[in-house]
């Protein structure tokens, strides 16, 4: 009798803990998203808290029971989640698990300077404008990322990036550094060896490319007409350095602006700037390496997003005539 009633119990307590393990598998319909931020380093009996103040888990003992039984409670991710519709403990641990972030994603066009990469990365909702300007010339990063330069202008490759909510913005300067350095083949690091440039050089030469053209089969003109300029040492009198740091080139170029001394303008230094002035797609840092074979030495827009090339000052002297007349 008694062992029939020992049985009876063990069955009946094996099916009521089944039974509550089996919450661990209802779901539960939120009306609205959820959204909930695990920082990095936040023990998980914290983050069973939280969950459990939002209301996404009933039960926080039986989750936290599971995921130390599976060894879910140390493998965990941080960063921010979105919880919606119909979610059980079991979705939202698993989503923990698989760090199944929020993203946002961000586009860099070719040609903006780090000022307007900040800005593109504030909208973007990542991190706000300033923070990325400190990351962008801290000197422990650019040390990190062994970029000899005062920021890391230049090496913020053009494309679009899927970043998670809550990064850092130091993260988001080095993953754009990392796929500017992943363009670069052997054969173009090689290149910039016979050219006798440094890296910092090249996307000089390219972001200065990338502002002056307009179309990509005249990106090899103009940086033969920049080398050209070098090789002679000619100031190579490039309207968008006079204005890098001051305005934007939508604002347009005066005279007074070819005028005025700073490090970065070339109406004024002879040579390139002290650090690229812009983002250089790989049209143009091509273009930096593998220059035209034309003895060209100036360039002037024909106001329809192409340019006359000249040899000569007189040949220049007349198509700036021509075309600024108009």
């Amino acid at each position: 009798m008694i062992k029939k009633q020992l049985l009876a119990f063990t069955f009946f307590s094996l099916v009521a803990f089944v039974s509550y393990l089996g919450l661990f598998f209802v779901p539960l319909k939120l009306e609205n998203p959820v959204v909930v931020e695990v920082k990095k380093g936040t023990p998980f009996k914290e983050v069973i808290r939280d969950l459990s103040n939002t209301g996404l888990i009933h039960d926080a003992r039986l989750v936290t029971f599971i995921a130390s039984l599976t060894g879910a409670d140390k493998r965990i991710k941080h960063g921010f989640y979105e919880f919606k519709g119909s979610i059980t403990p079991y979705n939202v641990l698993r989503k923990l698990i698989e760090g199944d972030v929020m993203m946002k994603e961000v586009t860099i066009p070719e040609g903006f300077n780090i000022w307007q990469v900040a800005s593109r990365v504030q909208e973007a909702g990542l991190c706000d404008r300033e923070s990325f300007l400190r990351a962008a010339r801290n000197k422990a990063l650019l040390d990190r990322l062994k970029i000899d330069s005062s920021s890391v202008e230049g090496y913020l490759y053009p494309d679009t990036y899927r970043f998670p909510l809550g990064i850092e913005p130091e993260e988001i300067i080095a993953t754009m550094v990392r796929n500017l350095r992943s363009r670069f083949t052997p054969e173009m690091i090689e290149r910039m060896r016979e050219l006798g440039m440094t890296e910092k050089e090249v996307l000089t030469l390219a972001s200065l490319i990338e502002k002056e053209a307009k179309v990509d089969d005249e990106r090899p003109l103009i940086s033969a007409v920049f080398h050209n300029r070098l090789r002679k040492g000619i100031p190579l009198e490039s309207d968008p350095t006079a204005i890098y740091g001051i305005k934007d080139l939508s604002e347009g170029i005066t005279k007074e602006d070819l005028k005025r001394p700073t490090p970065y303008n070339t109406y004024i230094i002879k040579g390139l700037p002290p650090t690229p002035i812009a983002s250089a797609g790989i049209n143009s840092i091509m273009a930096a390496l593998y220059p035209a074979d034309v003895p060209y030495m100036f360039f002037v827009s024909m106001n329809n997003g192409r340019h006359y090339f000249s040899t000569t000052i007189s040949e220049h002297l007349r198509a700036i005539r021509r075309f600024r007349n108009r």
